[in-house]
């Protein structure tokens, strides 16, 4: 069984790192999925590939609950995701990790729960969307590195694929935006949903459009992503051999199920 699971893109991986690595595929009852299990430091990891192999898949035909019900499976607790974003502000350019630990939701298509039967009804309390434990562990781990990153930050989540228009981000920015991205939700809702702890540290790969007036290519997402992954590959890996801190967290306990 493996306790803690990496989610991401092409890039964040490093399989030589991890010891008697293997791909595999499980079916579960919302598709299959592909993923990775090795050693490190003593534990078995698992590597989720977001998208697919070879990156194939779009950020709203993700699958996204076949994913989270396969770590679920595999006994996975704790994740560890990135994406890549872009940012509302100035003072937050390209290259910049942030520990994001709010959301908004502006997906409109995507399957969002794993309780749609209705049997019981139930509700998910999401007042720390991203463990406030592992946004800890990822702090610490980044400070012992020597890593700059923006601890907080609130994520807007939007359908894709197209990008975001220069009037919806100034309407990101009004509402407390700081981050645009298309894969944390329903991702991190589903995780909560099964009980289990996940953070996302956000690399920055360019400013949203109408904030500096250049027009965005997808190539300038893809240039500063292969010059910083190595910095989220680093911290992950740092944070995976860290002690849990002493502070717990109600990420087990979310969901509650309403009485008939």
């Amino acid at each position: 069984m493996a306790k803690k699971a990496i989610i991401g893109g092409t890039g964040v991986y490093d399989a030589q790192r991890l010891k008697n690595n293997e791909q595999q595929t499980m079916e579960t009852p919302f598709g299959k999925t592909v993923y990775t299990l090795g050693e490190y430091g003593g534990d078995t990891v698992v590597f989720l590939p977001r998208h697919g192999e070879g990156h194939h898949l779009p950020p709203h035909q993700v699958p996204y609950r076949a994913n989270l019900y396969a770590l679920r499976e595999l006994g996975v607790t704790e994740i560890y995701a990135t994406a890549a974003v872009g940012s509302v502000h100035k003072n937050l350019p390209p290259g910049s990790l942030v520990v994001v630990d709010q959301f908004l939701d502006f997906t409109k298509s995507r399957p969002v729960t794993f309780f749609e039967d209705g049997n019981p009804v139930t509700h998910v309390d999401m007042t720390d969307p991203f463990c406030g434990r592992l946004r800890k562990k990822l702090a610490k781990s980044a400070a012992e590195q020597s890593l700059p990153i923006v601890y907080g930050g609130t994520y807007v989540c939007t359908e894709g694929p197209r990008f975001e228009t220069s009037a919806e981000i100034r309407m990101f920015d009004r509402m407390g935006g700081d981050v645009v991205g298309m894969t944390a939700v329903p991702e991190v809702v589903l995780a909560k949903e099964l009980g289990m702890c996940y953070a996302s540290v956000a690399m920055v790969t360019n400013y949203c459009s109408g904030i500096t007036g250049d027009v965005l290519t997808h190539q300038e997402v893809l240039d500063v992503m292969s010059e910083n992954v190595h910095r989220i590959r680093d911290l992950f890996f740092h944070t995976l051999l860290a002690p849990d801190p002493d502070e717990s967290c109600t990420c087990r306990t979310a969901a509650h199920a309403m009485n008939a």
